[in-house]
């Protein structure tokens, strides 16, 4: 019995695993055979759907075949494990986007693998033994073959539940959670395959289909959505540990099995890919940006080591539990650029102009650059960007540009460029502005350049030199949809998240409310330790007690401010920015500038620039991190 039977039954396309001693496990070359045989029915008028199952009652398909890679990986070989990845990621794909129905049976385990290759067609069948999880975190991979869209897309926060943990799911929560779509008893299965391979018509599964089972995740979603809506690992197991109930302590014992990195990206992954802009190629892109790393720089070796060769459950992972850096997160989430794992589509031919590149416009061009794109770019100071071509003027990156990018110190400038490259840039084209300037000079600027036949958009930034240089960037755009649309790859590049604010100006007005309550929330946190301090309250305790309580807050959880507290953030490196002090009240100024104009009462944003215009300009403040407003508060008594 060969590994896999491909045939043409009837109107069916049909698929069948067959290494049930295996568990069904895909190995490279089934991969291949499965995507050659969809791609020779897609245009095939005698196959009308695909039905894809398999032999033995275990499994569908409990995984894929690591062996191979473990051998070439531990040789230090990596080409085969990412050349598998490549391979079957565009298989996965494929099935989701497969223009006819693809009807999966999965009886039994679908792990891994097995998911890619089950739970992205158009018709998912459950049965009684059923059994769907994604155990990848637990071998120092991340939930992949496109588990990680269905994970984004689960409801609450079951997806980081399920990708951190490897909780399996019955068919009830198969459904529940998106990984299938109707519970049809397994004794019938054989008659629904003949009929549909008879008759050619889908319909017959929605006559057969019967209520799913009970779901047992539905009675612990409560707990699920309050201790994993963290922002990281970190804020996760603080609110675990903290809690000391029967879930809380299953929820750990789950967690401390798996690799402390992997489980670190799979959140970060799952809060990327999350909202309404999210794709199965996005979803994939991701994941191989993982994988690709993941021999290399991860803990997929060591991962197999102990769980598959050695089997002695002791995994050596790199980092603890509650220690993953966020650096290390970011450089296994950064775009590979050319090394991007693709779908057959042709390659893309935008053009790129970039105008400013400091230290935020330098990184976010680079990467545009790796990721294939033809950039050009210009500054004022005839900066050198690897990949990036030096033009001569801003005048000549936008003369061929399909997108203009800039990134600029202030409105004044921003207003001077746009005089410059608007008369000159091809109709239909895109001025993308990503500077923080005020409201009224990216409105201005708009207008100037729908005036001219160009779409534009402001779509200022936040994450900082960090976010430019890890392609992490929040992106707050205001501007047209179609111009939206035409950006959405390029932020998609830069960034983790876009969100469409609306109309132009939008972009701007999200960025300065943001970072007004940036400025004030830490002031607030800074405030409340250096009252701690005072009250000979612990900054460990204190930390312990509100990131995980009502006074839980990003300032707080992911960059707090006092040093040896919490994930390391500029307060461990002397409060080197970051961001600096100086660019928070620029912010801040912004924000009242924006106020002042819209007869808007802020008392609080007032209070703030306030104060970082007396640290900046009377004090120390000038080149220091924004939350080094610490040590100026713990020297101070009441005045």
């Amino acid at each position: 019995m060969t590994d896999i039977h491909i045939r043409k039954s009837g109107h069916a396309g049909r698929i069948t695993l067959q290494r049930p001693k295996a568990l069904n496990a895909l190995t490279y070359k089934m991969c291949l055979q499965i995507d050659d045989a969809l791609k020779a029915w897609r245009d095939d008028d005698e196959v009308a759907l695909v039905i894809l199952d398999a032999v033995g009652d275990k499994a569908f398909c409990a995984g894929g075949d690591i062996a191979e890679m473990y051998e070439t990986g531990t040789k230090g070989d990596y080409e085969y494990g990412r050349k598998f990845w490549f391979d079957e990621y565009r298989m996965n794909n494929r099935i989701h986007e497969y223009p006819k129905p693809v009807v999966s049976f999965l009886q039994g385990f679908t792990m891994g693998g097995g998911v890619g290759a089950g739970c992205h067609g158009s018709h998912r069948i459950v049965g009684e033994t059923s059994q769907i999880a994604m155990p990848e975190c637990g071998i120092g991979l991340v939930p992949d073959v496109g588990g990680s869209f269905v994970l984004a897309n689960a409801p609450g926060r079951l997806g980081e539940y399920l990708g951190t943990t490897a909780a399996r799911m019955n068919a009830g929560d198969a459904i529940l959670v998106g990984f299938a779509d109707s519970f049809i008893p397994q004794s019938e299965w054989p008659a629904l395959i003949e009929a549909l391979e008879t008759t050619g018509d889908i319909s017959v599964l929605e006559q057969a289909a019967h209520d799913p089972p009970e779901a047992p995740l539905l009675a612990i979603t409560d707990e699920v959505d309050r201790h994993f809506a963290g922002e990281s690992l970190g804020d996760i197991l603080n609110s675990l540990e903290n809690d000391g109930g029967e879930f809380a302590q299953d929820a750990i014992k789950r967690l401390s099995r798996n690799a402390p990195l992997s489980m670190a990206c799979t959140i970060e992954m799952i809060h990327r890919l999350r909202g309404r802009n999210l794709t199965m190629r996005k979803a994939l892109d991701m994941e191989y940006r993982f994988t690709y790393r993941a021999m290399e720089h991860g803990d997929f070796i060591e991962g197999i080591r102990a769980q598959i060769i050695d089997k002695d459950r002791n995994p050596k992972w790199q980092h603890p539990l509650n220690g993953v850096p966020p650096v290390a997160v970011s450089k296994m989430l950064i775009p590979l650029g050319k090394n991007a794992v693709h779908f057959d589509e042709e390659e893309d031919s935008m053009k790129i102009g970039f105008i400013g590149l400091g230290n935020m416009g330098g990184p976010m061009a680079a990467n545009l650059a790796k990721a294939g794109y033809k950039v050009a770019g210009f500054d004022t100071q005839n900066v050198e960007i690897e990949g990036v071509e030096n033009a001569s003027s801003a005048v000549d990156v936008a003369k061929e540009a399909d997108v203009v990018i800039t990134m600029l110190p202030n409105g004044a400038i921003l207003r001077a460029v746009a005089d410059q490259i608007i008369p000159v840039m091809k109709k239909g084209s895109v001025v993308l502005d990503c500077s923080t300037v005020d409201v009224e000079s990216a409105r201005d600027v708009a207008a100037q350049a729908n005036e001219a036949e160009l779409l534009s958009l402001d779509a200022p930034v936040s994450g900082g030199v960090g976010g430019a240089s890890g392609g992490t960037l929040t992106f707050m755009v205001g501007g047209d949809q179609n111009g939206f649309d035409v950006a959405l790859p390029l932020f998609e590049v830069m960034g983790q998240k876009a969100v469409h604010c609306g109309p132009s100006g939008n972009g701007q007005a999200a960025k300065i409310c943001n970072n007004m309550i940036l400025g004030i929330t830490m002031i607030g946190t800074c405030e409340a330790f250096a009252l701690a301090d005072k009250l000979g309250l612990d900054r460990q305790a204190m930390f312990d007690v509100v990131s995980t309580s009502s006074g839980y807050s990003w300032t707080m959880n992911a960059y707090c401010p006092a040093p040896g507290v919490g994930p390391q953030s500029p307060a461990d490196n002397g409060y080197l920015p970051g961001f600096a002090a100086e660019l928070m009240l620029k912010d801040l100024r912004l924000s009242q500038q924006a106020a002042k104009a819209a007869d808007a009462d802020t008392p609080m944003g007032q209070a703030a620039t306030e104060l970082y215009e007396q640290f900046v300009e009377n004090e120390d403040g000038l080149g220091k991190d924004f939350s080094a407003m610490l040590p100026r508060l713990e020297k101070r008594g009441r005045s």
